[in-house]
């Protein structure tokens, strides 16, 4: 496979994830931990059957538990806390500030061994907070986005974003580990999220078929098919550009949940969604090559 293919397998899972919010959307009243064992387990399975036909499952004898360990720990901690703050807060706003993991990624990799942290890092950050804090200020107005009540599921989003810049920096410095290891984080994650949901949750299932098609959707896309193309892409493609082509993810979810109908394309939404993926284009700015 060459470079230029790998990367183009990358761009897979950024146009998925802009679709994660809209399905999530679509899947309730399902609770967070069973919608986590549904999806895991569809897209565990899609990835179970790709390693059978290739003849891969011998790769999974060589790698470490501990590898196993870290990537369960990152899909289903981030899916499960994404998965409440989209039931708890508005689903756009709460999806634009989990959004920020592309430009912390680019912060925290200037802060890593041979990187530098340079100025524009700093001023892409603060524009981007600033279109979180407009979204999160808002709501803890009276009458605002979701009323005061919404902040607890803006505070997890943007604890999803810390999660996922952190389990994606780690990723970049397991590039021996092979792509067959995801399948194993999928189907972990998938039986966690059922024995924490038995333990806590009420099961519910979707009342329309609207609802099934948008959990099949999450599992065989962006919780599924996603992971697979994004661990391919950063591992053998162009990471940078990979980089910083994940930053119009928010706006794209953004207009994908305004498309459908979702959310209303309000001001300070459009307005943040423009700020975020600014902020994030000046980080990308100063990563470039010298």
């Amino acid at each position: 496979m060459t470079k230029v293919q790998a990367t183009a397998i990358g761009f897979i899972a950024i146009g998925l994830w802009a679709l994660l919010a809209l399905f999530t959307v679509g899947t309730a009243p399902v609770p967070p931990l069973q919608l986590n064992a549904l999806c895991f387990a569809i897209g565990g399975s899609i990835g179970l059957v790709w390693l059978v036909l290739s003849g891969g499952l011998g790769q999974l004898k060589t790698i470490p538990l501990s590898v196993y360990a870290f990537g369960t720990a990152g899909l289903f901690g981030y899916h499960f806390i994404y998965f409440t703050a989209l039931r708890l807060a508005p689903p756009a706003e709460a999806s634009l500030i989990a959004y920020l993991w592309p430009l912390l990624i680019v912060v925290f990799s200037g802060l890593l061994p041979g990187e530098h942290l340079r100025k524009l890092h700093v001023l892409g950050a603060a524009i981007a907070f600033v279109g979180a804090a407009m979204i999160v200020l808002r709501g803890g107005q009276a009458g605002g986005i979701g009323g005061a009540s919404a902040l607890p599921g803006y505070a997890l989003a943007f604890l999803c974003a810390l999660i996922w810049s952190g389990y994606s920096l780690i990723s970049r410095r397991l590039g021996a580990v092979p792509t067959a290891a995801v399948v194993v984080y999928c189907l972990a994650t998938a039986v966690l999220s059922l024995g924490a949901h038995l333990a806590m949750e009420e099961t519910r299932w979707p009342t329309a078929p609207l609802g099934w098609l948008a959990v099949i959707g999450l599992g065989v896309g962006p919780v599924g098919i996603a992971f697979f193309t994004w661990d391919i892409g950063v591992k053998k493609g162009d990471i940078q550009l990979l980089g910083t082509t994940s930053y119009a993810a928010p706006l794209l979810s953004t207009l994908a949940m305004i498309a459908a109908g979702a959310t209303a394309a309000s001001p300070i939404l459009v307005l943040a969604a423009a700020l975020i993926t600014a902020g994030a284009l000046v980080a990308a700015w100063a990563s470039r090559p010298r």
